[in-house]
């Protein structure tokens, strides 16, 4: 636990060095304008075909009755953006995440190593595209889950309980990968991703949640679903900070653990190796006496003899 904690602090006080704000400006202008461009020709349309939808189920339309009834028939007309909103969500997660992970986590990883690994060895156990090929196939699977359990979203303790986790699985997946994909080799990433499979979990999964804190602002958008332009790229943006701060947070631990595990594996150097025995020095300092004459008695060094006289 001390390393997750010491890996955390860390992550926020890297969070406000000026090349990660930097960093984080380029992914942010990306998805809003993504964000914008699918807006402004598919929003109507798919604001109506959820309307046409929500028509065709009679428990929604006593539903939408019985709020006209309570005097709530405000809610009719921001139902069906609403949802569009909620479903849009977990693409922007996704994408935001890639995004991150992309433009972003390798520089950050050479920003931690570069301060505090600047002596650790880089093995190169992972290549960029292998990087690209598996933030994809991890995505895919987090989308195929969250597809699958979206019926359970109707369940209100479950809606604020398995997206965090689905996205907190994905962002474990993803940046415990890039964290080690330059400096570890194939064999030391996957040990260490085994070894620490618990906390880097506990990481994601609070991530996640952190992750969830946009939703929020959906909330306040049933009431000003006019405000939608200006809660998106804010809620992007929380995104982008949540992630950023996430790849920190596994570059932070996943390096000191790397390091941790190449220091308790170096081999230990042998006394007999590390300092030279009695014999040897003896035979040193015979080396270096001067050898006598021969016929002559050999002295040793020292202080010279009285003289007589």
């Amino acid at each position: 636990m001390g390393l997750i904690f010491d890996s955390f602090w860390r992550a926020v006080a890297y969070c406000l060095h000026p090349r990660v704000i930097a960093l984080s400006v380029l992914p942010l202008i990306l998805m809003v304008a993504l964000s914008f461009a699918l807006g402004y020709f598919f929003w109507e349309p798919a604001v109506a075909a959820v309307a046409a939808w929500l028509q065709n189920y009679e428990l929604v339309g006593a539903f939408l009755n019985w709020l006209d009834q309570v005097g709530a028939g405000a809610f009719r007309t921001v139902f069906a953006p609403l949802l569009v909103l909620v479903v849009a969500t977990p693409a922007i997660v996704f994408l935001t995440l890639l995004l991150v992970a992309v433009t972003m986590t390798p520089q950050m990883v050479a920003l931690v190593a570069q301060r505090r690994f600047a002596a650790l060895e880089r093995k190169r156990g992972g290549s960029l595209l292998a990087s690209v090929f598996w933030s994809l196939g991890s995505t895919l699977l987090a989308l195929v889950v969250m597809v699958l359990t979206m019926p359970l979203w109707l369940i209100p303790p479950l809606v604020l309980l398995l997206p965090p986790l689905i996205w907190g699985w994905l962002t474990y997946r993803v940046f415990a990968f890039d964290a080690l994909a330059d400096h570890a080799s194939k064999e030391e990433r996957t040990g260490l991703i085994q070894t620490h499979r618990a906390p880097l979990l506990v990481m994601g999964v609070l991530t996640g949640f952190l992750g969830a804190a946009p939703s929020l602002i959906w909330a306040s958008g049933a009431m000003f679903i006019v405000a939608a332009p200006l809660l998106v790229p804010l809620a992007i943006w929380i995104y982008t900070l949540v992630f950023a701060f996430a790849s920190l947070w596994f570059a932070h631990y996943l390096l000191a653990a790397l390091e941790r595990t190449r220091a308790a594996a170096a081999p230990v150097r042998p006394v007999s190796d590390a300092a030279p025995t009695m014999a040897s020095q003896s035979q040193n300092v015979e080396d270096v006496l001067p050898k006598p004459l021969p016929g002559t008695t050999p002295t040793l060094p020292g202080p010279n003899p009285p003289t007589t006289p």
